[in-house]
């Protein structure tokens, strides 16, 4: 049995029943309800005032760069309107997790990168995201983050990379406590990526993300579900295509309903939502298809924004105003349209052609087929990019990699420091004895209360982790004597102590040499620039007419 035959349509929300062998498929479950277009103008006919706010789905990633044109339609409306404006964004905590990863450091120029979290939730708490798609039995439980996608705009402002985590992926997910009710959701070595939204909220996916990258998440956003329908419509609909004509149903009435014909098709209302939803009909109908229709959704929708920055009328400017401010949920660091709009000001100095989508490189799990893995080599490779603010599409490495710097450090010799061998990592097996060399090399540079780790560990890249900020100078210490990057130590609760991991980049010699920065992203991550004009989706097998 293929993924694609045990997948759910991404129109269809995924519970945590399809964690189980009768879920798998989704045909037990939530019936989307196909239609091609027929009511595509729903999305016109919502008052700006009706939807509860709510965390929803796929049009978040881009609801920053919307915002810069709404404001700037909106920038001399009075002190009044912006305060309504204000107080229709909903505002959560950026990380509920112990750990966060070190803020980047600034390069020559006192820039620095900016990382914003894009979250979209399968959540179902109001009757028109009801009537968009899903079950009445899905309100009130806990949401899952079915689309969640890093933006990543460089220290200089000349490129974007957006990063896709497909839903199915296996990841660790960290301690996290709910900010309103103070529940506690105890550390998952290994579960579902879209699981993290349901434990405490969105700053739980932040934790997530930064647990598995290593990079400092500066804000997240999420947009409500029945948002993505007006804002479609607000701007005119978003130009998209297909190479043959396309429907998105199947015998047992699974699909998004999409009906369209091969070419250019300006999609809005229900129709965008329909296209953002696809799987069966795209590519080889599993969820890295719709994932890549996403992104050439997104980019034409930021070419559109563009184009009619300065065209569009003003009365349509405030009712996508109003639209995205309710429909949008953010860190309590991003809560004012003032502050959405300084961001948006960022994410328009990047030109067009300087933006890059991709998806992180998976694999079939081995332990279930119908769930993904990380891809050893190709994943740690653009998540190393992008943790030291390489463009994507080959221009070469914009930051040098800096030494870690001593800050408040004991004396080495009382510097307690562990050292277990993770070399076996990237498909490769453990080297003999490398933790025992490593701390041999530490006692010749003085630090006399190094030991052998034995715990298990496998990592890529070398690191050395504390578990609270008073060992943070020790830690330091340690990596500046063995030519580890500042990058390369944080904190991290999985550790009573200063540990160093010595990881599959230091398999031999005593100094440590960083592996030769890639300078352009793996095949596997799916790169679309996003001045490609003229992408076109190709159409699944049997889901023609």
């Amino acid at each position: 049995m293929t993924r694609s035959d045990v997948r759910e349509e991404g129109a269809l929300p995924r519970s945590r029943e399809a964690d189980g062998p009768g879920g798998e498929s989704g045909r037990s479950r939530r019936k989307p309800q196909p239609q091609s277009g027929g009511r595509g103008r729903h999305g016109g006919r919502r008052r700006a005032g009706e939807p509860r706010p709510r965390p929803k789905r796929r049009i978040l990633r881009w609801s920053a760069i919307t915002l810069a044109v709404v404001i700037l339609g909106t920038a001399g409306a009075g002190y009044l309107y912006i305060e309504r404006l204000n107080s229709n964004l909903k505002k959560e905590k950026l990380n509920l997790g112990e750990d966060g990863a070190p803020k980047a450091s600034p390069n020559s120029a006192g820039q620095t990168p900016l990382n914003i979290l894009m979250i979209g939730s399968d959540s179902r708490n109001t009757a028109e995201d009801l009537e968009l798609g899903g079950s009445k039995g899905d309100v009130g439980r806990a949401p899952l983050a079915d689309v969640q996608m890093l933006v990543h705009v460089s220290a200089d402002r000349s490129n974007m990379s957006v990063v896709s985590l497909p839903r199915d992926t296996m990841i660790p997910i960290p301690k996290c406590t709910d900010p309103h009710d103070h529940k506690v959701y105890e550390a998952l070595s290994l579960s579902m990526a879209n699981e993290s939204l349901g434990r405490g909220g969105p700053g739980c996916a932040v934790a997530t993300w930064e647990k598995l990258t290593n990079i400092h998440i500066d804000h997240f956003m999420m947009v409500d579900f029945s948002g993505v329908v007006s804002m479609a419509g607000a701007i005119g609909g978003v130009p998209v295509c297909v190479k043959q004509n396309v429907y998105s149903h199947t015998s047992d009435g699974h699909g998004s309903g999409l009906k369209l014909e091969a070419g250019i098709t300006y999609v809005k209302g229900e129709q965008a939502l329909q296209w953002l939803r696809t799987r069966y009909g795209f590519e080889d109908g599993t969820d890295l298809g719709r994932t890549h229709a996403q992104h050439m959704y997104m980019n034409a929708m930021v070419r559109q924004l563009r184009k009619n920055a300065t065209l569009s009328n003003p009365e349509k400017m405030r009712s996508l105003a109003e639209t995205a401010t309710k429909a949008l949920t953010v860190d309590e660091g991003l809560g004012t349209v003032k502050k959405l709009y300084d961001l948006s000001e960022e994410f328009k100095k990047v030109p067009t052609k300087g933006i890059t989508m991709t998806t992180l490189p998976t694999e079939q799990w081995s332990e279930n087929h119908n769930r993904l893995v990380p891809k050893p080599g190709d994943a740690d490779q653009l998540i190393s990019m992008i943790r030291n603010d390489t463009p994507l599409e080959g221009h070469g490495a914009k930051k040098k990699v800096t030494q870690a710097s001593t800050a408040s450090a004991a004396p080495v010799g009382q510097i307690a420091v562990q050292v277990r061998n993770g070399t076996g990592a990237d498909g490769q097996a453990p080297v003999p004895q490398r933790a025992g060399a490593i701390e041999q090399v530490l006692e010749g540079k003085g630090f006399a209360q190094a030991s052998i780790d034995t715990a298990p560990a496998s990592q890529a890249e070398t690191a050395v982790l504390y578990p609270s900020a008073d060992l943070k100078g020790d830690a330091q210490a340690v990596a500046k004597a063995l030519g580890v990057p500042v990058d390369s130590v944080r904190r991290s609760t999985d550790v009573s102590g200063v540990t160093l991991i010595v990881g599959a980049d230091w398999r031999t010699g005593n100094t440590y040499r960083a592996s030769a920065q890639p300078t352009k992203a793996p095949d596997s991550a799916a790169v679309l620039n996003g001045g490609k004009e003229d992408a076109c989706m190709d159409v699944q097998k049997g889901f023609t007419w």
